[in-house]
Formats: structure tokens, C-alpha cells, sequence
């Protein structure tokens, strides 16, 4: 089969399309004919060596940690899922025409495997984030770099409960942002001032790691009502890192009832070969994403 990987760290130059052995699922694992994968953030922070403790890398290695496809091994003890089947979920070395997912669950109804490959770790890092920030009903929650996959995620799970979101963006992507249900801002120079008007902010979300933790902390007057994903100096500021992830299987659950509800949707905004792997991290380092970039098998 052939699988992405990299036998150094380095830039996106490091990637080769090379043959590979097929993975196989051990006990309590499947096994899937990969579709398509998610390319997250992680991905290339991986890639580039830095660490991170929920993801310790032996080289070689391959890359990618969400994946959609066609089930057809099933490992000893696994129950519930039949060879054939569509799913979508979390595994390993992704971007692959076969991998190994450790968690799964049936493909939504009405989403193409590209689409449903964008959501596992998203919405995983989504729920437990607005979870950890201990933001509620009622109040305000900023997240800056709303745009992207997890930032998408937010504001519409958020405000499924009833929190009110301000969203920072590029100009580009301000009527997406309203679209989803939050109030819109951009970043850049006076955002911190354009914030302070549309309310006072309760938590905040950095999701983007543009280097704005000090502000964040702050427009929310408190260091712990702050959590970022993306800057690992933020606990410097005194602000938590979020980097191990919660259960993968009850966040999947909850996306397929929030997309089956209507209230969960992340556009695919480019997808790629994947041949073309190293392009989609050029593109998903560069930022200003609108939803999710995919890997197509």
C-alpha cells in the first residue's frame, strides 16, 4: 500500500508517498480502506519535531490521526461493526490507503467520506476545550482564530448551549463567522478594543497560536479562564496548554447527534491527492482556513 511518512523532522519537504507493509487490527481495533483523512494542526507540529507529549514519534513515521472509510478487518473483542460498513474516527497514520482506527463510529447519514473525515479530532478538541475553560450558558466565549476546523466547532457547539461567541477572523471570513452564529471581529491591529465592544468576555479560546495570549488573559481578567491549543509558551502566562485528548468515542457520538440535529457542519475547503500532502501542510500552516482540509484517497 502507500502511506505518507517522514524519516526526519523538518518543513513539509520531509513527506514522501512511499510503499508501506498494511497495518492490521490487533484486539479491539479495526481496520479501514481509508477514503479520506483529516490534516490537523498536529499533523505538522509532529512533523516538525516539537514536542508533544500526547504524541511521542519514532522515526520513521507516518502522519495523520483522522480518517474516514470502508471497514474490512475487525479485531479480536470488537463488537458492533461489521466489514463493510462505513465510519469515520481516530486512529493512526492516516494518510495511508489503509490504517488502523482506534476509535470509530458510523459514518453520519448525508456526509461524503471527505467531509466526514474532518471531524473526528476537531470536535474531540472542541468539546473538551469549552469544557476545560468552564464557560456556561449565558456567558461570553472568545475564540480567536475562529475560523478553522476546531474554531468552527466551538462557536457552533457553544452555541448549541447557549453561550454567546465572539469570533475572530480574517476579513475574508467575517460573514462565515456571523453565519455560524457568532459576532464577528478581526484580528489585527485595535482587535482588542473592537472585542471590548461587542461585550465583556467571560473565557477565551486561542486556537489559532497567533501570539496572543497576554491579550487574552487580559479581556478575561483571569489566567484559568483562558486555554490555548495551539501556543506551547502559553503556560509562561500562566494560561493551560490542551494538548491530551478526552474519550474520542462519546465526542464522535456527540457529532453525529449534533450533525443529525442540524447544528454541526465544517466545510471542506480544499481537498487534496494524497500525493499532494506536503501542499495541504503548506496551506494548513499559512492559516486563514475556512473549515477543513482533506487528504483523498
Amino acid at each position: 500500500m502507500k502511506r505518507v511518512s517522514f524519516a526526519e523532522f523538518g518543513g513539509p519537504e520531509v513527506l514522501q508517498l512511499l510503499d508501506a507493509e498494511e497495518p492490521h487490527a490487533g484486539p479491539g481495533r479495526i481496520r479501514i480502506a481509508v477514503r479520506a483523512a483529516g490534516v490537523n494542526p498536529v499533523d505538522w507540529r509532529v512533523r516538525e519535531g516539537q514536542v508533544l507529549g500526547a504524541h511521542p514519534v519514532e522515526l520513521p513515521a507516518g502522519v495523520g490521526l483522522d480518517a474516514a472509510g470502508v471497514v474490512d478487518e475487525v479485531g479480536e473483542g470488537v463488537e458492533g461493526v461489521e466489514i463493510g460498513d462505513p465510519v469515520f474516527g481516530e486512529g493512526s497514520c492516516t494518510y495511508a490507503e489503509f490504517a488502523v482506527l482506534s476509535a470509530w463510529a458510523a459514518m453520519p447519514g448525508g456526509l461524503t467520506f471527505e467531509e466526514a473525515a474532518g471531524y473526528p479530532s476537531v470536535v474531540e478538541t472542541a468539546l473538551r476545550i469549552i469544557r476545560e475553560v468552564g464557560v456556561g450558558p449565558g456567558q461570553t466565549l472568545l475564540v480567536s482564530g475562529a475560523s478553522g476546523g476546531v474554531g468552527s466547532a466551538v462557536v457552533q457547539i457553544a452555541r448549541d448551549r447557549g453561550i454567546t461567541v465572539i469570533g475572530t477572523g480574517g476579513a475574508a471570513n467575517q460573514d462565515y463567522l456571523r453565519g455560524l452564529g457568532a459576532l464577528a471581529t478581526t484580528y489585527g491591529e485595535g482587535w482588542v478594543e473592537r472585542v471590548r465592544r461587542l461585550g465583556p468576555v467571560h473565557a477565551a479560546l486561542d486556537v489559532a497560536g497567533s501570539g496572543v495570549i497576554r491579550e487574552l488573559v487580559d479581556l478575561t481578567g483571569d489566567p484559568h479562564k483562558v486555554i490555548s491549543i495551539a501556543d506551547l509558551a502559553a503556560p509562561e502566562l500562566g494560561v493551560r496548554f490542551s494538548g491530551v485528548a478526552g474519550s474520542v468515542p462519546d465526542a464522535l457520538a456527540e457529532a453525529a447527534g449534533l450533525i443529525a440535529r442540524g447544528k454541526l457542519h465544517i466545510p471542506v475547503e480544499r481537498a487534496y491527492p494524497l500525493a499532494d500532502a506536503a501542499a495541504a501542510h503548506v496551506d494548513s500552516q499559512a492559516g486563514h482556513t475556512r473549515g477543513r482540509r482533506v487528504l483523498v484517497v
